[in-house]
């Protein structure tokens, strides 16, 4: 089939002859006719298989008649992330030459007011992401009430990102009746609920099983160590030993790593850029034009590059971390081997990975075979084999350090740290213990335990209690020299006299004494025995000691006596 018989207007099929394609892919020849025929429209295909070219030409025929109003875009599509919003406007610039229509973008990192002027003048075909799109909306320089086809392209990785509640809203703004082209390279069943309430009686097109990896591409599992710089000298070993090595995107998990080792490859001479989420646009746009012209032939990227970027020329694929959803496999690998080409693919494997292993293959539904040694190969390692547990290094009330794993518990640690003389005298310490004898459990008991104190006696105060731990010598040379009574004046008032006999507790056993002894001792204690206290002594209340406010007595003026004559 020739893309003329799909229905294509004239200037599109010239635009088309003129970019050197004859015949249109499988998801294009039969996604294109239902396009065109205003019916919704759910494409399920692989990454590389032309999708952006399977809504953009019947698009571009159709906004033919028409024409656009200010702030009311015609058409809208919806991407994941800004490279492919740029290339799917790369893509109206390249098929729409022959037209006269207003494309604007729309995406962070990129000033409002160029992006605001393009809006009130009208556009034809608004390509932006959730995001920005809805800053634009909520700051009233956008309708959405004139949109006439709205296309959501590569929906799994939407949901990836956490922008389907942004895209439930948008769909709420759109007019009822719009077209709805919905396009994903896999279907998991969050995906499948969201084309049910999107699109009305939709066409469903796939070409090849969901989640499903092109024949064209060598796929090949290296077993290597888990510590960052093992990892790190296998790569650049597959780099080196690499078979006809054009240029290569190498996939990191997290932003941190792709730093990393963006740095350790240009320190051991690799021509390397990197691409990560936290880059300004600026030199997010440099680094992927600069790998498209070849000036850079390694690119060390997150996910945001595994999605919808066309770089047809990638001949190789390097996992440097296994991906933690088994989708971003598919997604990674189909960066190379796109448009019919041959690529490679290497995926580093550590121990710890064979869930994320087996995850894969069953969704590819395909075994991966290794190159070389598998990880049964490996040699062990002392720190393999555990799970590692990071331990955060706080302090606590007496300066000393206490470690807390990751889920916040403490890790225990020993409740004394004993020196090296300590340790080695340890042994014969339990050996001297173990030859001399153990007298009974309860005459040691009694040997340790001291006798109690009578009441009356006991130290009351922080300070008497230092006083009785602390020995003689250790105490203070000026306060042995103070005199008594100095000492006895700071004491809390109370009876000085020397405890009689009768005011010590008796130390006949409880199992001994009389139950009525006892119970007169509870009764001389309730009993108040102290001499009677005159006046408040050194403490004054308080409410005593505050001064009182007393009126003063308006003064009454005598009149003054005249003193008469007698």
């Amino acid at each position: 089939m020739a893309f003329n018989e799909l229905g294509l207007s004239d200037k599109v099929l010239q635009a088309v002859e003129a970019s050197g394609y004859t015949e249109p892919t499988p998801i294009q020849a039969q996604a294109i006719p239902h396009v065109l025929a205003r019916k919704d429209v759910l494409g399920i295909a692989q990454t590389g298989t032309g999708k952006t070219a399977a809504f953009t030409l019947p698009m571009l025929t159709l906004l033919e008649t028409g024409r656009a109003r200010a702030r009311m875009p015609r058409t809208l599509i919806l991407e994941p992330t800004r490279e492919l919003a740029a290339q799917v406007e790369d893509s109206f610039v390249k098929y729409g030459v022959n037209h006269r229509l207003n494309v604007a973008l729309l995406i962070g990192g990129v000033s409002f007011g160029d992006q605001d002027m393009k809006i009130t003048r009208g556009v034809d075909v608004l390509i932006a992401t959730p995001g920005r799109l809805l800053d634009h909306f909520e700051r009233g320089k956008l309708l959405l009430s004139g949109v006439e086809l709205l296309v959501i392209d590569e929906a799994d990785r939407m949901l990836d990102m956490g922008f389907i509640p942004d895209i439930e809203r948008i769909v709420k703004l759109v007019p009822f009746t719009r077209q709805t082209l919905f396009f994903s390279a896999t279907m998991p069943p969050e995906i499948q609920r969201l084309a049910d309430a999107f699109l009305h009686n939709p066409i469903k097109v796939e070409v090849a099983r969901a989640a499903s990896t092109a024949a064209t591409i060598t796929q090949r599992l290296v077993a290597t160590g888990r510590e960052p710089h093992e990892k790190r000298d296998t790569l650049r070993g597959l780099i080196r030993n690499a078979v006809d090595l054009q240029n290569a995107i190498v996939f990191c998990n997290r932003k941190r790593d792709v730093a990393v080792l963006h740095r350790s490859l240009q320190k051991h001479g690799f021509n390397a850029a990197a691409l990560h989420g936290d880059m300004d646009q600026h030199a997010r746009m440099a680094a992927l034009d600069g790998f498209r012209k070849g000036e850079t032939p390694i690119l060390v990227a997150s996910d945001v590059a595994a999605r919808g970027l066309d770089i047809p020329a990638v001949s190789h694929v390097f996992n440097y971390d296994i991906p933690h959803h088994a989708e971003d496999y598919v997604h990674r690998i189909g960066r190379t081997g796109r448009a019919g080409r041959a690529g490679a693919s290497f995926t580093l494997v550590a121990r710890g990975d064979e869930k994320s292993l087996n995850a894969i293959e069953a969704l590819i539904k395909q075994p991966i075979e290794w190159a070389g040694t598998t990880l049964t190969d490996l040699p062990p390692s002392d720190e393999e084999g555990r799970p590692r547990r990071r331990e955060v290094r706080t302090r606590g009330r007496s300066g000393e350090r206490r470690g807390e794993d990751r889920r916040g518990g403490r890790v225990r640690r020993p409740r004394s740290e004993e020196t090296r003389e300590d340790a080695a005298e340890a042994p014969m310490r339990e050996e001297t213990a173990q030859r001399e004898p153990r007298p009974p459990r309860s005459e040691a008991r009694q040997e340790t335990r001291e006798p109690r104190e009578p009441r009356e006696r006991r130290p009351d105060g922080r300070r008497e209690l230092q006083e009785r731990r602390e020995p003689q010598e250790r105490r203070d040379p000026q306060e042995r020299r103070e005199p008594q009574e100095r000492r006895e004046s700071r004491e809390p008032r109370q009876d000085r006299r020397e405890p009689g006999p009768e005011q010590h507790r008796d130390e006949t056993p409880a199992r001994h004494r009389d139950p009525n002894e006892r119970h007169r001792h509870h009764r001389e204690r309730e009993r108040d025995n102290d001499p009677p206290v005159v006046g408040f002594g050194g403490d004054v209340p308080a409410f005593l000691l505050r001064s009182t406010f007393v009126p003063k007595r308006p003064r009454v003026e005598e009149p003054e006596e005249t003193e008469t004559e007698d």
